[in-house]
């Protein structure tokens, strides 16, 4: 069910499917975002600093020389301080990979204001996208619907960032027999994310259980992780009085909200879920953000 709404300008073909051309246009705005991470630095040859150590140009720490050191990296300070000869081991500056996982999957193509979720979800891997671009940064990412996954490797530059555009516009619509539960999809998301890229996970959390939590907490342990739960307001609380109908072309519900044991389990069941997403963040250390449909994703990402 989508209503059209004053504050909302957009034509409804623009709220309920993406069009590439939205995507495209998205590239001015994001040229002022900065993206997460706790170690962001001035540009050089990347605009973050890697988990690897080695010969770069941002100094981490000293530690006692050991055979094979190079002798130039020797620090004659702490060594003539310690009566220990010391070396310096430096981070080395390069472009990262940033990782987009979007969640396309049937419930993600619903709103009651604004645009669908999926179209939401689409302008901010778009704005995520071109974020990374412009940090000259690698984009891949991840596409997943109910019964299909579909990953990209991150690449360099402008084709990458308009191959992942088109690959949200135009899914593939190869279909396995099993369907893609976030547990399977967040596994695969551990295979392809290689170590220390910039993983952003945009979905609804539908399905979030204790093995999909243990491969995000897996993902996290060398990667950053960002997790954008996006939603609808009907999703968090209905209205007070009436009977609704709802369809999605193959099927009718009718919920009657004065039915207030009905609408008060519609709702704990809501707030389960974004409270367990909140909390795993917590607890593992990812950053968390929330989006609804009638948001604007860039004014979210800020």
């Amino acid at each position: 069910m989508l209503s059209r709404t004053p504050a909302t300008p957009a034509p409804a073909s623009e709220r309920i499917a993406i069009t590439l051309k939205a995507l495209i246009d998205l590239a001015r705005p994001a040229a002022g975002l900065t993206l997460h991470h706790k170690q962001l630095r001035a540009q050089q040859s990347g605009a973050y600093v890697s988990r690897f150590k080695g010969r770069g140009m941002e100094f981490d720490e000293a530690r006692l020389y050991q055979p094979g050191d190079d002798i130039r990296s020797i620090d004659w300070r702490v060594t003539a301080r310690t009566g220990k000869p010391h070396t310096k081991i430096f981070r080395e500056e390069r472009e990262r990979p940033v990782f987009i996982s979007v969640d396309n999957r049937s419930a993600m193509h619903f709103a009651t204001r604004g645009s669908f979720k999926s179209v939401l979800a689409a302008k901010l891997a778009g704005l995520l996208a071109w974020s990374a671009q412009h940090h000259s940064d690698r984009i891949g990412g991840q596409l997943f619907s109910d019964y299909d996954c579909n990953e990209l490797k991150p690449q360099n530059g402008k084709h990458a960032v308009l191959r992942f555009l088109n690959t949200l516009v135009n899914p593939t619509t190869r279909k396995s027999i099993h369907p893609s539960t976030l547990e399977h999809v967040l596994a695969r998301l551990t295979q392809h994310a290689r170590p220390g890229s910039l993983v952003y996970i945009i979905s609804d959390f539908r399905g979030l259980n204790d093995k999909a939590e243990t491969h995000l907490a897996k993902l996290s342990q060398h990667c950053d992780v960002v997790l954008i739960f996006v939603y609808d307001s009907l999703e968090s609380r209905l209205p007070t009085k009436g009977r609704y109908r709802f369809t999605n072309d193959d099927r009718d519900v009718l919920i009657d909200s004065s039915d207030v044991q009905r609408v008060a389990n519609y709702q704990r069941r809501f707030t389960e879920r974004q409270q367990r997403v909140e909390q795993m963040a917590k607890k593992r250390g990812l950053a968390f953000l929330q989006c609804s449909t009638t948001d604007d994703p860039i004014q979210c990402l800020k």
